[in-house]
């Protein structure tokens, strides 16, 4: 990227005419006030620096696959706020304008267009009574003195009738487009002789003929290489300093510019919005992700894989896209999960694979012959959780779970050989190592019970739960409320056996919890687990009992909780192995 020569604002007005520059499908819409254009003039003429521009120069290989617009010039308040699009096809490459866009559009309107705003006491009718058209003028005849907001130069976007007064009114407002006919200083001089200009209005109208036609305002940096990516994080950089911006704002601008047929932006911002009102935050960014999951082999946010084939694409099966993320999600709270406790969203990017490839995106979360497939998602689901497999570099660990899927076929189709969820393959086909050795339990035993993880963990322990109705609780099996200094004196316990007794990764952890149904959870309340079990074995087999709950066959009274703590440790770790050991 280098800084090039400086031109006048006639030569980049000429461009914006000609269509050599052009607009990007990144860039935010015009949004400057009538005011803020009358200030920019106003600087220009006061020889004041604004600021440089960055463009990018599009040869003709790389103009094709984006949609570039051409700028505004008849901006009207409401309805005519939106660029047209700009065909690129038989130019031989042109300059996209990466930063700019707003004060290029603001001289563009000044010198070549018209600006219309609402009258005051108006309805918002679009016509010429309610939005009238206004046309950038300066005063030629006075300069303006002690402003409050600092100008000094006199513009002002007039209505027609504004400009149909008295000879001496039409000789002091200059419409300030006229000055383009006036480039050199045979016209200037035609033009102030055959008017009468007196010696003020010709100081005035000199500064406005430099301003447009010799002063090089226009700095700017150009940058050459064709990598839009490149162009797009010197954007956002350049851009830091204003509204935040990302990549992928910038990825989705493109995406979404190539939709024809529906308003893309309010369709996705609509699945965004459905999606977390049914309990689950995620972004526009997630559903880029599953569209580039679903159909790309580079699922990285590139601005190759958001092209105009690509998003056409993203177009033509959107419906389907939109309603496999639904039933995913709607199958994610069955097994009772919620926005905290599912740990990563990119996790169930291979359900959503799984979901949409098969073909069963509709009531598969409902159908009761789906059941083995369901137990399967959702234990495989907890599995990568609990390991936390997504974390770190998740883009590789999707990508190989997709390679699963897709082996040894052409198309991105799931092979015949999955008729049901492929939780082992799947298992098998990732690098990160999934073993579960004797410490990594122990470790997750010690996970605390309002943890994001201790749900994932306690429901591959207790499976047989209503997580579908949400009707399950996390309960202490030695109340929190025993461990007191009271009963804590009461045992007599030594130093050592005091911080023991108060040590949260026994008292509030796995080792000392369990999931209950809400009417066991109710049953139980306060009492002592000791108190708590005789009165359950009761009425039930104690064997059974035992072994529902993970309860090792032990004395439950709290002066023997070392005890319990170890057997329970060793049942736990067993049952961790049982359920997700390879």
């Amino acid at each position: 990227m280098a800084f090039q020569t400086p031109i006048t604002i006639w030569q980049a007005i000429e461009n914006v005419e000609k269509k050599k520059y052009l607009l990007p499908a990144i860039q935010r819409e015009f949004v400057w006030s009538s005011d803020k254009i009358e200030w920019l003039f106003d600087s220009l003429l006061r020889k004041y620096p604004i600021s440089s521009f960055l463009f990018w120069n599009v040869e003709n290989e790389h103009r094709n696959g984006y949609k570039f617009y051409s700028f505004i010039s008849e901006f009207r308040e409401r309805y005519k706020i939106h660029n047209d699009e700009a065909s690129t096809d038989g130019t031989n490459g042109f300059t996209a304008v990466l930063d700019g866009q707003q004060r290029l559009t603001s001289l563009y309107i000044g010198l070549k267009g018209s600006y219309a705003y609402k009258e005051p006491r108006k309805w918002w009718d679009n016509n010429e009574n309610c939005l009238p058209s206004r046309r950038l003028y300066l005063n030629i005849v006075d300069k303006l003195v002690d402003q409050e907001d600092g100008r000094e130069y006199e513009f002002s976007f007039l209505k027609n009738e504004d400009t149909q007064g008295s000879e001496i009114y039409k000789l002091r407002w200059f419409k300030v487009g006229k000055i383009l006919d006036l480039r050199n200083l045979s016209q200037f001089n035609r033009f102030v002789t055959e008017n009468r200009l007196s010696n003020a209005s010709i100081e005035i109208l000199s500064s406005l003929q430099e301003a447009i036609h010799s002063d090089l305002t226009i700095n700017f940096y150009l940058e050459e290489e064709q990598s839009l990516d490149k162009a797009l994080n010197i954007f956002i950089r350049i851009n830091s300093g204003g509204e935040p911006l990302n990549f992928s704002d910038l990825i989705m601008s493109i995406a979404v510019a190539n939709w024809e047929r529906k308003d893309a932006r309010k369709e996705i911002h609509s699945l965004v919005d459905y999606v977390r009102d049914s309990g689950f935050n995620i972004s526009k960014d997630f559903i880029l992700k599953c569209y580039l999951y679903l159909f790309s082999r580079d699922i990285k946010f590139k601005v190759h894989n958001f092209n105009k084939e690509n998003a056409r694409n993203f177009e033509e099966n959107w419906e389907k896209i939109r309603d496999t993320i639904i039933e995913t999600f709607r199958l994610v709270t069955t097994f009772g999960f919620n926005d905290y406790t599912l740990t990563s969203k990119n996790a169930i990017l291979p359900i959503i694979y799984y979901i949409y490839h098969r073909g069963i995106t509709r009531n598969f979360t409902d159908s009761v012959s789906n059941s083995i497939d369901k137990s399967a998602i959702r234990k495989w689901l907890h599995t990568m959780l609990i390991l936390k497999v997504f974390g770190g570099q998740s883009d590789a660990i999707l990508t190989q779970i997709r390679n699963v899927y897709t082996a040894d076929i052409s198309q991105t189709q799931i092979d015949s050989r999955f008729e049901n969820f492929p939780s082992a393959e799947i298992r098998r086909g990732i690098a990160k190592d999934t073993t579960l050795t004797d410490e990594f339990i122990i470790d997750l035993l010690k996970t605390q019970k309002d943890d994001q993880y201790a749900f994932s963990i306690l429901a591959v322990l207790f499976p047989n739960m209503d997580y579908k109705n949400n009707f399950f609780h996390k309960d202490h099996l030695h109340p929190i409320s025993s461990f007191t200094e009271g009963n804590a004196k009461d045992l007599r316990l030594n130093e050592t056996e005091w911080n023991e007794f108060f040590d949260p990764t026994f008292n509030n952890s796995i080792i000392n919890l369990q999931m209950l149904d809400a009417n066991e959870n109710m049953s139980k309340k306060d009492k002592t687990l000791k108190e708590w079990v005789e009165i359950e074995v009761k009425s039930s087999d104690k064997t059974t009992f035992y072994r529902n709950h993970l309860i090792p066959d032990v004395s439950l009274d709290l002066s023997e909780y070392e005890t319990f703590r170890n057997e329970r440790e060793k049942l736990l770790v067993q049952k961790l192995k049982d359920e997700i050991g390879k």
